[in-house]
């Protein structure tokens, strides 16, 4: 099953066995994404303390950037000039950008929202910007991604339901603004489901979108208070109501454990700026369990976080790593989030092995039991 949009191809070949999960290829002007992926999160053009060759060696395939962050600063138009994003910040692989959605969500109380666009205050100096549908499009047609993301409503959960409704059909407006005012052929545009965790509101937006000439649809308005559950519950009404032709993107949703179960949902895509904020502060993923190496235990711990991983944090016991952080030094940080995005980046691999086989819910039962017996 293939979908074509010169010069965009989204190819299911093949689907788990017992679960919903898809193994696929994106394949996008900047090279093809075999999914299910997950992208870090360079924000400003760069993945925090991480050159573009060390982030191609964990694996990564896709990186996201932020279109709110790089028009505030430098500008789009100084991107533009400079040679495009992908020119800017030297990666030449597939981006994908946010349009500042969720950025606009976190200012909110300097920010007003209305059907004309957001209105809101600099995050930097205070001065005052309107963002609309049609801006958002604009700027990452200058920045040049691959993805760009449609402007979308987000509030926060749980919330009344008449301001989730409201900003359900506001997100659907805007994406149909969207969709008119793009220019660029060799740039995808995503739509974003909204509705909270109401399933009717969440299926009739995604009936709304998925009756809009989009390359991909998102989900978002997820990871913002809400519990795993109630996650989990949406995504199993969201999903099925999604065109299967089209790449699927959960938007900053990234625990290990949310990536697999979403995956067996049918999801395609992740980002979560998780795996390196918690590199930054010295919490480390492994499959049994999460190591916090700030704890004394690991002082005189010779072990490497992982005998299995071939990332360049694990070529050093625990108790230098630990040392590191103690001493305030960079490199702390940069080899626990090298080894946190080289974890994800190989549990994708394995999930798509998995589905490969047939055995999704095989990998997804033992990843559990690890995770499950180290918080015991």
């Amino acid at each position: 099953m293939s979908s074509t949009s010169a010069p965009f191809r989204f190819t299911v070949e093949r689907t788990d066995r017992d679960t919903a999960a898809r193994l696929s290829t994106f394949e996008t002007p900047h090279g093809a994404v075999e999914m299910p992926a997950f992208m870090p999160v360079g924000t400003l053009g760069t993945v925090k303390g991480l050159p573009p060759a060390a982030i191609r060696e964990t694996g990564a395939q896709m990186v996201l950037a932020n279109a709110y962050h790089l028009a505030r600063r430098p500008g789009e138009e100084i991107v533009r000039q400079l040679g495009g994003l992908h020119r800017f910040m030297n990666w030449d692989g597939p981006i994908l950008t946010d349009s500042g959605g969720f950025q606009i969500f976190s200012l909110a109380a300097m920010t007003t929202i209305d059907d004309r666009g957001a209105t809101f205050r600099s995050h930097i100096d205070g001065s005052e910007h309107h963002v609309t549908p049609e801006r958002a499009i604009a700027i990452q047609e200058a920045l040049g991604p691959d993805v760009a993301m449609v402007l979308d409503h987000v509030v926060a959960l749980p919330n009344e339901r008449a301001v989730i409704e409201e900003a359900m059909q506001r997100s659907v407006r805007w994406a149909a603004r969207s969709i008119e005012a793009r220019s660029r052929a060799d740039q995808a545009v995503f739509a974003i489901v909204q509705g909270g965790l109401d399933p009717q509101l969440r299926r009739h937006c995604a009936a709304e979108l998925r009756a809009m000439p989009f390359d991909g649809y998102a989900i978002g308005g997820l990871s913002v208070g809400e519990e795993m559950d109630d996650m989990l519950a949406t995504l199993d009404v969201t999903v099925p109501q999604l065109p299967d032709d089209r790449p699927r993107y959960l938007m900053g949703v990234g625990r290990p454990e949310d990536l697999l179960e979403a995956i067996a949902r049918g999801v395609d895509l992740f980002d979560c700026v998780l795996p390196t904020r918690n590199g930054r502060n010295a919490f480390a993923f492994t499959d049994a369990g999460s190591i916090r190496l700030r704890n004394e235990q690991f002082k005189l711990d010779e072990r490497p976080l992982d005998e299995a991983c071939p990332c360049p944090a694990c070529r050093h016991s625990r108790g230098y790593l630990r040392h590191l952080f103690a001493a305030d030094e960079m490199l702390g940080p940069i080899l626990v989030s090298i080894h946190n995005l080289t974890y994800y980046q190989r549990l994708l691999a394995e999930a798509r092995e998995a589905i490969g086989q047939g055995q999704l819910g095989e990998l997804l039962a033992a990843k559990r039991a690890g995770w499950s017996a180290a918080a015991r």
